[in-house]
This record gives C-alpha cells, structure tokens and sequence, in this order.
C-alpha cells in the first residue's frame, strides 16, 4: 500500500473504496451547512474518511445543552462561548491534519451559498430549518452540485439525496416551507443521539458513494428510519418529478436562492431564542461595540462575538461581526427585532 494512505488502511480495504476511491477522497471538497447535532457527526465522519477539503458553516456558538448530541464540543468550549465552526476546527484539525478544513462563523443565505458552494463536489445539509434547505435546493440545482439533505427529531430521521437533472429534488416532494407547529421540532419531540448519529451516518456513505465516483449507486428514495422502534424504510421517489411537474428543477425556478423567499429573522429550534440578521451585512467592530454596551448590563467578549446580559427583561443577546445577533428569551420575532434596534441599531 502507499504508504501515504496508511491512515486509510482499513477503509481502502474496504471494496467500495479501495485505493483508487481514497485518492478520489483526497481530490475531493464537501460544504457542511451547519455544525449542530447532524453536522459534528458528518463533519467528523469526512474528515477521519480523508475528504480533502471540508468547509463548515455554522452562524451559532456552542451552549451546555448541545453537548448531549453535539459531538466535537466539550464543556470547555461552552465556558468559552465558542462559536461551532470554530470549536469543530479546532477538534477536527487535531484529528486529520493532512488534509483542509475550514470553519466560516456565517448565516448562510441568497447572498452568500454560491460562493460557499462554489468548489464544492457535494454539499451536506445539516441544518435545522426548511428555508435553509429550500434554499440549498436552489443554489444545487443552479450549479449542479449535488446534495443530501438530513433531518432528525425525536427518534426518526430522514435522508434524501438530490441529483440535479437526474433524480427529484425537495420541492418534488415537499412544495413549501410547512406552516409554523405543523411539524414536530426538536423543541417539541426532543431528539436523542443514536438517532442523530444514524441519520449523519446515511448521509456521510451517500457522500462517499458521490465522491468516489459512483453515482449509480445513488437511488431516488427517500430513507426514514424510527430508531427506538427500530423501523427502517425506503420510499421510492422515481417518478415524483415527473408527476408533481416541479417548479424548481422542471420550471427553473428559484425563489429562494433569489431571495424571493426567505427570513432574515428565524426562530432557533429548542433555544427560546431568534436570530436578527440586518439585510446589509457589515463587519461589526466587536471592541467598539463591547464599549458601547458596558452600561446596558453584563458584557463578555472573545474574538468571535460579543455577549450582553440583560436582567430586565431577562435577556441575552450574541452579536457576531456579521452583525448578526441571537436574542434568547423570547421566541417573538417583534420582541427580538426591537431587542436588535434598542441595543444593536436598525
């Protein structure tokens, strides 16, 4: 064996992979949007299988209740309210550092996923939230990029792999964002991790399938599974595209992507929180901000963000330099817009 591939020794043993497939992983780039529960566990999984260049997004900092499911983060990275992308580099790279990994603390968005996914062979979707998925849908069909969307609450998940122009893509199957409470989040239902790490998983083998060039073995189906019954199915999609006449991969459009559709403002799953983000983007000087704020309540800094504490009313607002802020305490998006405006600006 090349000694250069020793570390893959027991992957490249495997058949579907082989040597020919690990060089192929080498050469190869993943975009990972968001690096919560699914998003450990995939990034984690690329970087030990020898996924050349992996590139994390994630817009959140890591809190004492992720570390249940979230499996690159310790205690020590809630105490210093580091942002994920940054707390996972810092892991992964300890991990496998003969390959690149690259963390971007950013809301990804119409204005920026081209150019996140703009070198990219696969993008892995590991958010938290349909209009972000919708919004991926867009920008794999615009480039040809393919990709695998994943989700999970409670103890059921799905996995679902899009092809453009060649298998049915969300909107074949889900025609819109579904109505605020007519889904189950994981604020709701809960989640557990087994259930996280089973769905990551099928999405990982689906991308190693993609990147070792064999894009035959991707079915049009999607995977549901209910860990704690222990049910596994596989829905056939083959003709959904045909049938539903999609707007998106049949007609070409791309509401989202165009920023026709989408929120500047979101509720966080299961955080008693929302995200603000001001339509212009602009680099925040955290240091000048941290002094504005010193007489508004408690303020801690790290290179990354900056934290006020509010005692009344009782809440706690994260400004990242993109200018965008996490208020937690409330789940009214007016409430956290007028928090942003009072203390941020408009």
């Amino acid at each position: 064996m090349d000694p250069s591939l020793e570390r893959y020794r027991k992957q490249t043993l495997f058949a579907g992979i082989g040597e020919q497939g690990q060089r192929m992983l080498l050469d190869s780039r993943a975009l990972v949007v968001g690096c919560g529960a699914l998003g450990t566990v995939i990034a984690d999984q690329l970087v030990r299988s020898g996924v050349g260049h992996v590139r994390i997004v994630d817009r959140d900092f890591v809190e004492l209740s992720n570390l249940q499911r979230q499996v690159l983060y310790d205690e020590q990275d809630v105490a210093e309210q580091l942002p994920k992308a940054v707390a996972a580099v810092r892991k992964l790279e300890r991990i496998n550092s003969s390959i690149e990994i690259e963390g971007i603390v950013s809301d990804v968005d119409h204005t920026n996923i081209l150019d996140l996914a703009r070198d990219c062979h696969v993008i892995l979707d590991a958010t938290d939230n349909f209009e972000i998925r919708f919004l991926i849908n867009d920008a794999s069909l615009e480039t040809g990029v393919p990709w695998i969307n994943g989700g999970c609450v409670g103890s059921h998940g799905q996995v679902m792999t899009v092809l453009p122009g060649e298998s049915p893509c969300l909107r074949c199957l889900v025609e819109n964002v579904p109505e605020p409470g007519t889904t189950e989040t994981c604020d709701t239902a809960g989640v557990i991790g087994p259930a996280v790490n089973v769905v990551a998983s099928l999405q990982v083998t689906e991308a190693l399938k993609l990147l070792t060039g064999q894009r035959e073995l991707i079915e049009p189906v999607l995977t549901v599974i209910d860990l704690w019954h222990g049910s596994f199915r596989r829905l056939n999609l083959g003709n959904l595209a045909e049938d539903s006449d999609c707007p998106a991969c049949r007609g070409g459009e791309r509401l989202w992507l165009d920023g026709t559709r989408g929120s500047h403002t979101t509720v966080l799953c299961g955080r008693n929180a929302v995200q603000v983000a001001p339509r212009d983007r602009s680099q925040v000087i955290l240091e000048e901000l941290a002094q504005r704020l010193a007489g508004s309540g408690k303020v801690t800094t790290n290179p990354f963000l900056v934290k006020l504490e509010l005692q009344d009313p009782d809440y706690e607002v994260t400004v990242f330099r993109d200018g965008r802020a996490i208020i937690k305490g409330t789940e009214d998006i007016a409430t956290a817009r007028g928090v942003y405006a009072r203390y941020i600006g408009t």
